[in-house]
């Protein structure tokens, strides 16, 4: 048997994470001592190695929830299908990789790329269904306005947003585990940098950057960014941020 920090720590997923996942019903431990501490045995750690596998694999908790419970389910067949999703994305991430080289090698010697070479490996579907779900959410002459503001950014400017956001990123997250309100200064001081970050491609008003908290937490895709498997809750935490500072500031 393990006590919940021993778990959490040969799974690298935080304590925090487990008591969810057990208040959830989504794994609750095998044994509960007199003193309270929650104990988890082979079954349990078993269940949690499938948890994190769905989860790498971008499922939303609840869905893992249906697939465990379900009386036909087959871990073994589960593993082998996990293992053949991964290679395939192996393969693909292969692909990504020499793409993400070429421009890396572009930028550097300052050269035009071929489109088929600029978006290789990057599904044409994959493609233009984010380009359809961005003129749905935001609209035709916005997206087109931002991606007229992306072509005219220098590889310095491009490298500088991306890693202006990455700190805006590893701020909320920090935040979050820290237990901070959303309507804190804190929390409202990085909120309001991502506000001025999506500021230099579109400038949302009020209403917009609210509707944008709330598809950090409705697209698997945006809610995936956040939560890392490790941080249920966290989404939600930063489309709150955003609705209060969309509320107080625009």
């Amino acid at each position: 048997m393990r006590t919940v920090r021993q778990l959490a720590k040969a799974a690298g997923v935080s304590v925090r994470t487990l008591h969810h996942y057990d208040a959830i019903g989504l794994l609750k431990p095998g044994h509960i001592g007199a003193n309270g501490y929650r104990y988890y045995g082979r079954e349990e750690r078993l269940r949690l190695q499938q948890i994190l596998f769905y989860r790498e694999l971008g499922l939303p908790l609840a869905e893992i929830g249906a697939i465990l419970d379900d009386p036909a389910f087959d871990p073994l067949v589960a593993l082998r299908q996990h293992r053949a999703a991964l290679e395939t994305r192996i393969g693909h991430y292969r692909d990504l990789i020499l793409t993400i080289d070429h421009t890396i090698d572009s930028l550097e010697k300052d050269e035009e790329m071929d489109d088929n070479d600029l978006y290789a490996g990057i599904a044409p579907e994959t493609r233009e269904r984010w380009n359809r779900e961005a003129v749905e959410f935001w609209g035709k002459d916005a997206v087109e306005a931002a991606q007229a503001r992306a072509k005219a950014l220098s590889k310095e400017q491009v490298e500088a947003l991306k890693q202006d956001m990455e700190a805006i990123r590893t701020d909320f997250t920090r935040l979050f585990t820290e237990g901070a309100a959303p309507d804190s200064a804190p929390v409202q001081a990085v909120t309001h940098r991502h506000y001025q970050w999506m500021s230099t491609s579109w400038t949302p008003d009020a209403k917009a950057f609210a509707a944008l908290g709330r598809y950090y937490v409705d697209n698997p895709e945006f809610r995936a960014t956040y939560e890392h498997g490790e941080l249920p809750g966290c989404p939600e935490f930063i489309a709150e941020a955003m609705a209060v500072y969309a509320e107080r500031s625009l």
